[in-house]
């Protein structure tokens, strides 16, 4: 067991938690290490989101209501 880990309980949908099990079995890592590497991915896709939102922060917004009129008005929806 790694050190510097905590432990935790998490609820999966019957078929997910299959699937998994036979990925883990399959790939010879355990179901914790996959878990923690598809958090990893998640947070790491959230941090460049932040990112991009910091870039763009100073663009002027645009409301998406306004720009489905502009759509119907011109013909596109």
């Amino acid at each position: 067991m790694k050190t510097n880990t905590n432990r935790t309980t998490i609820y999966l949908d019957k078929v997910l938690h299959h699937a998994l099990r036979i990925k883990a079995a399959e790939t010879d890592h355990t179901i914790s290490e996959l878990v923690e590497e598809a958090v990893k991915i998640s947070l790491a896709e959230d941090s460049i989101d932040l990112a991009a939102f910091e870039e763009r922060k100073s663009e002027p917004s645009l409301a998406f209501e306004n720009v489905l009129k502009s759509l119907k008005k011109s013909g596109k929806i």
